[in-house]
């Protein structure tokens, strides 16, 4: 495929919006990479990084390597989710921690149009895809409702952490960093990135790469084989994820964890307003959550519109 500048400029970009999803909990880097017409590919050109490709690298057949495994539209997609991990790392961190209600609306907004955005792909929906689809709901919503382990800091884990979460950053609708957070890993990683603790990135980096080449060939077979089955469950996956992004939470149990802070291991969904959110803010903040919802869930079909344009 032959592209311009313009092109990659713009898969860049798209990388952005992965990157910046892959940073909060309960939202997919893969959701972004579908609803902007770039997952299938992302998920080959992963794959073609095999045993005949390291071959050509080892010996120095570089430009043949490089056009393998479309090394150009990868380093586009990847600069663009670095920029924004890097970038967003911090501040997110800090609106979640102070604005945790009015980021997870905004959030939820996004899923949801997300999750009709890529049901509507599905030309042919019979049983099969519907007990797919309905399966998809019930593993996401079964994860989401884990309580999160406490971190444990070795690199081995580091390592097995990132091998682990990057498989659910390329899942639509399974967030990665959900899964840091299952594994008590989130905060600390989190940390790593705003600190620049290069030992650590970098093991989590190269348990991540191992990772993602590795589940790419299992999803790229499994959307050849069995496409609008695959598609069906990932559109699944969206819909039951719905449950940790809901906003409105209350904590019911916690715990004093071994650095002496106190974490939430058990919360469940409430309705607005059911409980004090901030006293004497209640209504407002509603009101700005439900506005934020609707901003996110409208963005997504603004997004879709974009990139049918500019792909034209």
């Amino acid at each position: 495929m032959n592209r311009t500048f313009k092109d990659y400029a713009l898969l860049t970009l798209k990388g952005m919006g992965m990157g910046a999803a892959d940073v909060v909990p309960g939202v997919s880097g893969g959701t972004i990479a579908f609803i902007t017409g770039i997952y299938e590919e992302l998920i080959n050109s992963i794959k073609s990084i095999n045993l005949a490709a390291i071959k050509l690298l080892l010996s120095f057949k570089l430009a043949e390597f490089w056009k393998a495994i479309n090394g150009t539209f990868l380093l586009s997609v990847f600069i663009g989710i670095g920029i924004s991990v890097f970038s967003l790392a911090k501040g997110l961190e800090y609106l979640l921690h102070h604005y945790p209600i009015l980021v997870w609306s905004f959030f939820f907004g996004l899923i949801v149009a997300s999750a009709i955005y890529v049901a509507r792909t599905i030309k042919d929906w019979n049983i099969s895809t519907i007990i797919s689809g309905i399966a998809g709901i019930a593993i996401a919503y079964a994860i989401t409702v884990l309580s999160p382990a406490e971190a444990n800091t070795a690199y081995w884990f580091v390592f097995v952490s990132g091998m682990i979460a990057i498989c659910a950053m390329i899942l639509p609708g399974i967030s990665g960093s959900f899964i840091l957070v299952l594994l008590g890993m989130y905060k600390f990683i989190l940390g790593a990135v705003g600190d620049l603790n290069i030992a650590v990135i970098l093991t989590f980096m190269v348990g991540a790469a191992i990772g993602i080449i590795t589940f790419s060939n299992v999803l790229s077979w499994l959307l050849k084989k069995y496409h609008n089955l695959t598609i069906a469950m990932l559109a699944g996956f969206m819909v039951g994820s719905l449950n940790k992004v809901w906003p409105w939470k209350k904590v019911t149990e916690t715990m004093i964890d071994r650095h002496g802070e106190l974490k939430t291991i058990a919360e469940i969904n409430v309705l607005p307003n059911s409980y004090e959110q901030i006293p004497g803010n209640g209504e407002a903040l509603v009101g700005a959550a439900i506005a934020l919802a609707v901003v996110g869930f409208v963005l997504i079909f603004v997004v879709e519109g974009i990139g049918k344009k500019l792909s034209k």
